[in-house]
């Protein structure tokens, strides 16, 4: 099913304000909204509201407006569009992607079960419409990461903040019989998310949800987290450390990454100064993972 975005180009400052103040305008209404990062150095963003029913689009653009009117006066930036069509990014994307071996993960494509051996948790996530295929070394931090944390602690529930294609969760079901809440701003994703879980034979355990922030009620639902994850990049996860420290239950383990050697110290200040500790880095490929505690 293609998607549509209606979208507005503003500095990083107004794409935060939109995207408040569409939550406050939509309220309980199941519509993703996001906020994006255009271009760093000239400070351009893009605050979307996603949607499948053209039908909508009208009645939804002009919500839209009025919150930009409030926002902004008359000479608001407008109003645009973009449609998003169903493209087959597996067969784009399958070619040279191997097998990848992570603790004790093994994450392959369709194409290569055959290389799945006794004792491997084998996770099969072909390339497709979400983020995480298991090959960016950032996905491959976390999932030694979760490997590690997994054998020495045993958390009661867990959070996938930015779940991509659900490879995460996936893992952490895996390995604990855990409630695990997946969540991403972006629905496609979460829809490929959903059906991968199917795929690799897990059927129940794991909640999924497209939720745009930590006022999403699936959050208030599952916390407090004994483990929460989050593979997304440094900026937003900076922005993200007071409420993420306030869904963490006391003691529990946050595991981070999406993050650029050189972006790991303000990270971690941005962490610790809501109260959470560094306890291990690994480093893989440029990127690095964090592991902190509450």
């Amino acid at each position: 099913m293609s998607q549509l975005r209606l979208y507005v180009t503003t500095d990083e400052t107004g794409a935060g304000q939109v995207l408040d103040g569409l939550s406050a305008a939509l309220g309980e209404e199941p519509y993703a909204l996001a906020t994006m990062e255009i271009d760093e150095k000239a400070n351009i963003w893009e605050a979307s509201v996603y949607l499948e029913d053209a039908s909508e689009v009208a009645a939804l653009a002009e919500i839209f407006a009025s919150v930009l009117e409030r926002l902004f006066g008359s000479d608001h930036p407008p109003v645009e569009r973009e449609d998003i069509p169903d493209i087959d990014w597996i067969a784009k994307s399958l070619e040279g992607l191997k097998p990848v071996r992570a603790g004790r993960f093994l994450v392959h494509g369709s194409h290569d079960r055959h290389h799945v051996r006794p004792g491997d948790l084998a996770i099969e996530i072909d390339a497709g419409q979400a983020f995480g295929t298991g090959h960016h070394g950032t996905t491959i931090g976390c999932l030694e990461m979760i490997d590690t944390v997994l054998k020495a602690e045993r958390p009661q529930n867990a959070l996938d903040l930015g779940t991509g294609t659900g490879v995460l969760a996936m893992a952490v079901r895996m390995l604990a019989p855990i409630p695990v809440l997946a969540t991403d701003v972006d629905p496609v994703a979460v829809r490929v998310a959903r059906a991968n879980a199917r795929l690799n034979g897990i059927v129940s355990g794991v909640d999924f949800a497209t939720a745009p922030g930590f006022h999403h009620a699936a959050f208030a639902r599952a916390a407090p987290f004994d483990l929460i994850i989050a593979n997304i990049l440094a900026r937003p996860l900076m922005k993200l450390a007071p409420g993420l420290s306030q869904h963490l239950a006391l003691g529990g383990s946050v595991i981070l990454s999406g993050i650029l050697a050189e972006q790991r110290w303000k990270v971690l200040s941005a962490y610790n100064t809501v109260g959470l500790r560094h306890v291990r880095t690994y480093w893989r490929d440029g990127w690095v993972t964090l592991l902190l505690k509450g």
